[in-house]
């Protein structure tokens, strides 16, 4: 950032660091630091510790790997859900969108990722086994794939598919309404929900 006139360094180091966050360009890191600078000291302190409290207390649920407050998240804790489905999920952020489409009352488990050798991603850099732990000592009767629709995400879902034959397991995927190499957190709620209501059969036949 170099190129922008700083009358302060000490503005220039938190334009810097704010910078650094993702899809944030350099006139917006500006306006963001100068928004905080106008902002009384309280506002600054709260938002400080609460950006320290995140990163350090925050968990990942021992089940399904989402994040928490807690060795289990809300969603694997609560009794009214439907443990005997899974949502596969390639990250987090799927799960906050899934949920937010009020049309699904099962688990998830979330992978961190898709199996992807260009980006050095493997099946053991995901949460695949502890998957495969889950089903063998749990009765699941659904498992449904929300991966991205990608060669990656395809891949990633018909390799467990195979995994999953062993088990009397109904497998199933949102249907296609979300778009072709499109992330779930950026599909409006109206389409993903009518995407998991109409979930289809999954047959391990990559279209």
């Amino acid at each position: 950032m170099s190129d922008i006139y700083f009358p302060s360094k000490v503005f220039e180091q938190a334009v810097h660091e704010i910078g650094k966050l993702p899809g944030i360009g350099k006139k917006t890191a500006v306006r963001l630091a100068m928004h905080i600078l106008k902002q009384n000291s309280t506002y600054a302190h709260q938002l400080g510790e609460a950006i320290i409290t995140l990163r350090d207390t925050i968990q990942y649920c021992k089940t399904c790997h989402t994040m928490s407050d807690n060795e289990l998240c809300e969603i694997c804790a609560n009794p009214l859900r439907d443990d005997s489905v899974i949502c596969i999920v390639e990250q987090i952020q799927d799960v906050l969108a899934i949920e937010n489409t009020g049309q699904y009352r099962g688990l998830y488990h979330v992978l961190g990722g898709v199996i992807s050798p260009v980006n050095g991603v493997g099946i053991h850099d995901l949460t695949i086994d502890l998957l495969l732990t889950r089903v063998a000592n749990s009765k699941i009767s659904e498992i449904i794939f929300a991966l991205p629709v990608t060669i990656e995400g395809d891949t990633t879902s018909f390799y467990i598919y195979k995994k999953l034959q062993e088990y009397s397991i109904q497998v199933s995927a949102l249907s296609r309404g979300v778009s072709v190499g499109n992330e779930l957190e950026y599909t409006d709620e109206a389409t993903l929900a009518r995407s998991i209501r109409d979930r289809i059969a999954y047959t391990g036949i990559q279209k």
